[in-house]
């Protein structure tokens, strides 16, 4: 077993996919169905359910998808840590982001960071920032930018980026949304008659939820999205109402399609950090880092 293996086992765990797995890992999916088999053959389990239609992990391929995130975070640390001091600091690190916050924090950390440990290898993956903390607590991850929660796990190092105000935005397209928003008053919207894109998990839906509670109605929902971007073009769409952070509307290609509703003071803003789990700040790889973002980012 080798660490491209689990590589290239994690890549298949996570799409379930033989064709955009063997892209993600830069070579052809014949030989990364070889390479998973000869996995298999080592450890003589079956790791995928395999048909002509799709693949599945097994009960045991399941269970190895934490060993092998595990074992590739620990070499990655030992070969930091066994570097030589007088050459230049070296190895990769793995960053999880949404697309809004590598404009408005990662663009200029890695700008930073690069000119200082131009041998560093950054690898950035983005996607829904519900997800950050799950990935870092499971070795998916080094690193993530995240929505700070109300418990933040021990396990984790925080370190505060900025925060956003949360807001509730509405279409401006001429639209059954728009009409019926236009018949109420600016100060006393019927929330309980709008539709709401809904944020399928995370802190964000939280604030929502309490928001709410607290004006006693429950939401009409048209969907349940995954990503703050996303919500944002649904909303200029005409489809429903989306509470989104301002951050995020300000990057958003579509923020002139759509306008504020008067919730600006309703709902608690989120704060955004970096995280990480605290054992891995012995990685000099991941410190230097961490150290970039402290100098870049101090509050």
């Amino acid at each position: 077993m080798d660490h491209k293996q689990l590589k290239y086992f994690l890549a298949l765990a996570e799409t379930l996919h033989f064709g955009r797995a063997s892209e993600q890992c830069h070579i052809s999916a014949p030989t990364l169905s070889r390479q998973i088999k000869q996995l298999e053959t080592e450890l003589n389990i079956a790791l995928f359910i395999r048909d002509n239609r799709s693949v599945s992990l097994t009960a045991q391929g399941k269970a190895f998808v934490e060993y092998a995130r595990s074992t590739l975070a620990q070499w990655r640390q030992f070969k930091s840590e066994c570097q030589d001091n007088g050459q230049p600091l070296s190895g990769e690190l793995s960053f999880y982001c949404s697309v809004t916050a590598t404009y408005s924090f990662v663009y200029d950390l890695f700008a930073k960071f690069r000119q200082q440990y131009p041998a560093i290898e950054l690898n950035l993956n983005t996607g829904d920032p519900a997800l950050s903390i799950t990935h870092v607590l499971n070795d998916k991850e080094d690193l993530a930018v995240a929505v700070k929660p109300a418990q933040l796990p021990q396990s984790l190092s925080y370190l505060p980026l900025g925060e956003s105000q949360l807001v509730i935005v509405a279409p401006i397209v001429a639209c059954p949304l728009t009409e019926l928003l236009s018949l109420q008053q600016s100060n006393n919207i019927q929330w309980s008659q709008l539709p709401f894109i809904m944020p399928e998990q995370g802190i964000l839906k939280d604030r929502l939820d309490q928001f709410c509670k607290t004006q006693a109605f429950t939401p009409r929902v048209y969907a349940h999205v995954s990503g703050h971007e996303a919500m944002v073009a649904l909303a200029s769409l005409g489809f429903g109402v989306a509470c989104v952070p301002e951050i995020v509307l300000a990057q958003s290609p579509f923020k002139d399609q759509v306008r504020y509703l008067s919730s600006l003071d309703l709902i608690e803003p989120i704060e955004i950090g970096l995280v990480c789990k605290t054992k891995r700040l012995t990685d000099p790889v991941v410190t230097v880092l961490w150290e970039t973002a402290e100098n870049l980012f101090r509050l």
